[in-house]
């Protein structure tokens, strides 16, 4: 019988996640002048414009924002399938001198990082990049580590983590739960 799914943050836990990420990303960048968030297809992107929300609630001013879809820039392209799902891509006109904060939904391995720094080379040289996480679960296979991370959890091998976010999901959960192929 497979185990049921342990609840790592609820809606109102999620929602104070982001609200402390947003405090820290203005604090690490001294502020939002040329600040840039860029959310990471899928998750990524509806996370990055909630806090592009909240920053600008608290600090009244708009940052630009942007989603990146790293698709053609992953490492085992070649095991997708002959035709892979490529999403949207849209940044500022330009990253130049600008501090980028890509924001994803859950490091692991660091490969889907890895892809997102080099695409965003294709689109201008930033001041500064910076990376924001809503979970760092571990199993690092490249050296990449998260500036700004919302909850740091121990996943067992034999488990995952699955983001639920409104926008995309009809709530918002993150859960810890076991593969698909070991329930």
């Amino acid at each position: 019988m497979p185990r049921k799914p342990s609840i790592v943050l609820d809606a109102r836990a999620l929602d104070r996640t982001l609200r402390r990420m947003a405090d820290q990303i203005v604090e690490l960048n001294a502020g939002t002048e040329n600040l840039v968030l860029v959310g990471i297809q899928r998750r990524g992107v509806q996370l990055a414009e909630r806090i592009v929300r909240i920053i600008k609630a608290q600090e009244g001013v708009d940052i630009s924002s942007g989603a990146l879809d790293i698709t053609l820039y992953r490492d085992d392209l070649q095991t997708v399938g002959p035709r892979p799902v490529v999403g949207t891509t849209q940044l500022p006109w330009t990253l130049d001198d600008q501090n980028v904060v890509i924001v994803d939904d859950v490091l692991y391995t660091g490969r889907t990082v890895r892809a997102a720094l080099d695409e965003l080379a294709d689109f201008g040289r930033p001041a500064r990049i910076a990376l924001a996480v809503l979970i760092d679960r571990g199993g690092r296979e490249l050296p990449i580590h998260a500036d700004v991370i919302g909850r740091k959890v121990e996943v067992n091998p034999g488990q995952r983590v699955d983001v639920f976010i409104e926008e995309l999901d009809g709530r918002d959960e993150v859960l810890i739960a076991a593969r698909d192929d070991e329930a």
